[in-house]
């Protein structure tokens, strides 16, 4: 049976990803290896890499990515994230069906959800 392992998002600029990756949303980084633009983040049960993307002309970055990352209390981390002056497509917000989630952009324009799974589950 195939499982995902690991899930690529690309940037421009390696070095900031890395920062706004490991510093800013707490990841851990596995390795970088500026040599061949990529980095390796811990990120639950898969892997997350950022590579570098070569000549890009707007259709590797700066786009939705459809990636969640699942926080314990999204409002204390929008508030935290808003801090650091982290951009967010969207705040928070509770949907009828039951979730609560925010849309984090990184500094490529990448956009990803930021979702409270507590409040869909609890």
């Amino acid at each position: 049976m195939a499982q995902i392992a690991y899930v690529n998002i690309y940037t421009k600029d390696l070095e900031r990803s890395v920062a706004f990756f490991e510093k800013t949303l707490g990841l851990t980084r596995n390795f970088v290896d500026v040599e061949h633009g990529y980095a390796s983040f811990a990120a639950g049960p898969i892997q997350l890499g950022v590579a570098v993307a070569a000549d890009d002309d707007g259709q590797w970055t700066g786009r939705h990515t459809g990636i969640g990352f699942a926080v314990d209390d999204l409002e204390a981390e929008f508030v935290r994230l808003q801090a650091l002056g982290v951009e967010f497509a969207a705040a928070p917000e509770r949907y009828p069906w039951g979730g609560f989630m925010a849309l984090v952009k990184d500094p490529d324009g990448n956009i990803y959800y930021l979702d409270e799974v507590a409040a869909t589950h609890g």
